[in-house]
């Protein structure tokens, strides 16, 4: 595996796959790697002659300067773990490098902001395209993969993608779990044992809701949900509610709708946790393996 420091050199590697007629797959990271990520690699790695990784902490998704400044890195072990899913090259930019010469743009994020993580994380996926859509000048990938945990995310990369004309495809892929329901992510590395216990909660909510909402409807099934994660020692809600699974516009009834999604965002001891699942008007099993 090549590791890339320089954005012209990460152009110029890509050039030669482009010369080659080799697709090329990419995966943005900000590192502190887990199973998640390495699902994505291993993804784009089925479908592409060549993989690339990115990890980059960006300062442009954090409006809390103590969240950025706690944010795990840990380099040597993410190189080591891409080593061994495959991936081709590591593109591993300064801040002052990527940055150079670039001015911010404000993109129309089509509304998909309006609700949940826009309100409580002001300009933070503004952050987020910014840098994505710079990491794409240089690396130039046929397409990128996102995991669907960071849901909204996802679906503002992909509407501003398309409104945009980007010649980058946005792939979803599905959350990854560990065995006990939890979502993956780089920031569970900054809960204590105790509170990774606590976090359990955080699944069960959903799967509470998912399977009560074709019952006894979304409004009560949220309210029973919501009454579990506020029994949690620990834990405190920002928000937990179902949305349209296109706009992202809050729901508290199926209307004509067969399937929504569950949106829940929580703050336990000095880390924030989100996560979602899909819902279906039928009865159906966990999504979350629990």
């Amino acid at each position: 595996m090549e590791l890339i420091r320089q954005p012209q050199d990460m152009a110029a590697w890509s050039a030669v796959c482009r010369a080659e007629e080799r697709s090329l797959g990419f995966v943005p990271t900000m590192g502190a790697l887990h199973e998640g990520h390495l699902d994505l690699v291993r993804r784009a790695r089925d479908r592409h002659a060549k993989v690339v990784c990115s990890i980059f902490v960006n300062p442009l998704q954090f409006n809390d300067p103590a969240d950025f400044n706690n944010y795990p890195v840990r380099l040597a072990e993410d190189e080591a773990l891409l080593r061994e899913a495959g991936c081709d090259a590591a593109f591993l930019p300064v801040k002052e490098a990527l940055f150079e010469g670039f001015t911010p743009h404000a993109y129309d994020l089509l509304g998909l902001d309006a609700h949940w993580e826009g309100p409580l994380r002001p300009g933070h996926f503004q952050g987020v395209v910014n840098v994505v859509h710079q990491l794409f000048r240089f690396v130039r990938p046929d397409a990128a993969y996102f995991g669907e945990k960071d849901r909204q995310q996802l679906l503002i990369l992909q509407a501003v993608a398309a409104h945009r004309h980007w010649p980058e495809r946005i792939v979803g892929c599905p959350t990854v779990r560990a065995a006990d329901g939890l979502a993956l992510s780089s920031r569970n590395l900054r809960l204590s044992p105790q509170e990774r216990a606590q976090a359990l909660a955080i699944p069960r909510a959903l799967e509470l809701l998912q399977q009560e909402a074709p019952i006894t409807g979304i409004a009560k099934a949220t309210a029973s949900a919501r009454d579990h994660l506020a029994s949690q020692e620990g834990i405190t809600v920002e928000y937990l509610g179902v949305a349209r699974g296109d706009t992202l516009e809050p729901i508290t009834d199926w209307g004509d709708l067969g399937s929504a999604i569950a949106l829940v965002a929580v703050r336990l001891g000095p880390v924030r946790l989100i996560d979602n699942i899909a819902l279906t008007r039928s009865v159906t099993a966990s999504a979350v393996g629990l």
